[in-house]
């Protein structure tokens, strides 16, 4: 190569895009801190395609430097690692386009195709039909405040929290088995590291034989095939994950899938000196306790909590027939913490308008909802994952945001 050339490379501004033109052939020696090490490249032409500004908002060599799990915010570098400047989150999300460029970044979106694929895939092989809801609404979807408000025409309208309702419907339309891969807007003020105010939701809704244990069953051996796909797929990108965040540990799932009722999961609470009130929803700290106390008992990551009281469940989760105090309802918890909400739902209209008014919702924006029940409706069932939540805790690394394509927050609604 000649002076010159090497010259006109070395003023190159990092992250340009160019063509390379030359000769592959083995090096003598291993070529060393470069990530092929057994071959380089003769060069005879080099041109400058597009060429990056400078300087660049962040080096690429600093945000892909290993990270601790307490500096999940700001993102030092390790003590003993060489001096690099500290690349924070805020960084990385206001230049996310660049941000993927790092092997990490780029490892956690290569992962959750293959979460969705495999949801997708499973399900097909089972006969669920995949929908597409509206996520143009006119009353919200499951009755609650946090939704997004908009003028649609002369009307108002709100985005769609969840495919919930249009999902019973299609299934009330004699599609028996279907699932959605979607977005989803929660208007809630929680700057956490698992919420987000647009998520990818993967929904799933089927009709009932028997009760919603057959739900259940469905989504206990969709979670161990989509676990197994991670770790035959993406072992090249887990290998690049666990040296960026050095803090992960393989997520644990049992042989056999561990379901517990509500009332054992108060019990467990209870004996280790963590009282709960057995009709009352579990805080997020009850819930990570919880957790620890069954990865200390069993060793598992993975497990499901059903028969929620229905004090705390939505207006269409139907009462256990053996005590109504008690729902046909579940949750699916990883490293402690619920990826799933789900169960059986109401189907007999009358009992459906009483838990729309035991519960306060208006029916206003119901009414269309409500009628698909009343010409006849199947027993049924379903339930709504976080796409981001279960690859952050699959992973076990500490923000949400960083499993988001470009991720909404309430203080971020760009890139």
């Amino acid at each position: 190569m000649s002076k010159e050339l090497v010259k006109f490379v070395g003023g190159i501004a990092p992250e340009s895009v160019v063509d390379v033109y030359g000769v592959c052939k083995a090096p003598q020696v291993p070529i060393v801190k470069c990530s092929q090490s057994l071959v380089e490249v003769d060069l005879e032409e080099v041109h400058v395609v597009s060429r990056a500004a400078t300087p660049l908002p962040m080096q690429l060599t600093d945000a892909s430097a290993p990270i601790s799990l307490e500096d999940e915010t700001t993102e030092s570098a390790p003590e003993d690692s060489p001096k690099r400047a500290k690349v924070t989150l805020k960084t990385r999300l206001d230049h996310r386009f660049l941000d993927l460029r790092t092997a990490a970044s780029s490892s956690l979106i290569r992962l959750s195709a293959t979460v969705t694929q495999a949801f997708r895939t499973h399900l097909a092989s089972l006969g669920f039909l995949e929908i597409h809801t509206p996520k143009l609404l006119a009353g919200s979807s499951e009755g609650g405040a946090n939704i997004f408000p908009l003028d649609y025409f002369e009307k108002k309208a709100c985005l769609a929290q969840s495919p919930q309702l249009h999902k019973q419907m299609a299934v009330m339309g004699d599609l028996d088995r279907v699932y959605e891969i979607g977005p989803v807007f929660r208007a809630e003020d929680s700057n956490t590291h698992r919420h987000l105010c647009e998520f990818t939701g993967m929904d799933l809704e089927m009709t009932i034989k028997a009760d919603y244990k057959e739900v259940i069953e469905v989504v206990q051996n969709l979670f161990l095939v989509i676990f197994q796909e991670i770790e035959q797929r993406n072992a090249p990108e887990l290998k690049i994950l666990r040296t960026h965040f050095p803090f992960i540990t393989p997520f644990s799932v049992p042989s056999q899938p561990l379901l517990f009722s509500f009332p054992q999961a108060v019990q467990l609470l209870t004996q280790s000196g963590y009282p709960q009130s057995p009709l009352a929803d579990l805080s997020t700290e009850a819930e990570r306790h919880l957790g620890k106390l069954i990865k200390a008992n069993t060793g598992s990551d993975f497990y499901i909590i059903h028969r929620y009281p229905t004090a705390v469940r939505p207006f269409y989760t139907l009462p256990c027939p053996d005590d109504p105090q008690y729902s046909c309802s579940f949750d699916v918890f990883m490293r402690g913490e619920e990826v799933v909400s789900g169960g059986q739902r109401v189907h007999n209209a009358e009992m459906l308008e009483r838990r729309i008014e035991e519960k306060g919702v208006g029916k206003e924006g119901l009414r269309d909802y409500l009628e698909a029940f009343r010409y006849g409706a199947f027993p049924h069932g379903g339930c709504g994952i976080g796409l981001e939540r279960v690859v952050m805790l699959y992973l076990g690394i500490g923000n949400i945001r960083r499993v988001s394509l470009f991720p909404r927050d309430p203080k971020r609604i760009s890139p």
